[in-house]
């Protein structure tokens, strides 16, 4: 499986070994699947990056492909509608590929405005349903804004919070695995 992502994913500020991708695989192992879990966590990309990453890393044939991007598109304030275009050419470039497709959603903060906001997070559940492909609605859930889960940034998740997110992500991952 490969996680598509940005610096969530990549783990910014903590090792390789401590970002949720490494700890998704060790869950998924001791559940009995033989699964690597590829992390390719880029800091600072955008959905706007995904098919031309998605070119590269679809050439190791993967069985499935965690997307989890739109995170910097939300704090740089891209329209909504660019988000979803761009999310959406990247699902159907993995479907065409007939992989599995899974869908990773984020929020953003309040401050980004009501309507943003909404619009942002009714994106993920949008895409899923028009793609029929399985939704994570919220991979911060339980470490967003808590301080004791992430970096002094606020941002960016800490050891602790991405143990956390491997678990949310693997609740919402094993009946697809």
């Amino acid at each position: 499986m490969i996680v598509l992502g940005d610096s969530l994913t990549e783990g910014y500020g903590v090792s390789k070994d401590s970002a949720f991708p490494a700890i998704l695989e060790e869950k998924i192992k001791a559940s009995g699947k033989n699964w690597t879990v590829v992390n390719a966590g880029v800091t600072g990309s955008t959905t706007a990056s995904a098919v031309s990453r998605l070119k590269w890393l679809l050439r190791a044939k993967p069985d499935a492909v965690l997307v989890i991007l739109g995170g910097n598109d939300g704090l740089r304030g891209i329209k909504v509608v660019e988000s979803q275009k761009n999310l959406s050419a990247a699902i159907e470039m993995i479907q065409k590929e007939k992989k599995k497709v899974i869908l990773g959603g984020l929020y953003m903060p309040p401050n980004y405005g009501l309507e943003y906001t909404a619009q942002f997070r009714k994106m993920y559940a949008d895409l899923a349903k028009k793609y029929s492909v399985p939704l994570i609605p919220f991979i911060l859930e339980k470490v967003a804004g808590d301080p004791n889960f992430n970096q002094s940034d606020g941002i960016h998740p800490n050891e602790k919070g991405h143990k956390i997110i491997a678990e949310t992500i693997f609740s919402s991952l094993k009946e697809y695995l």
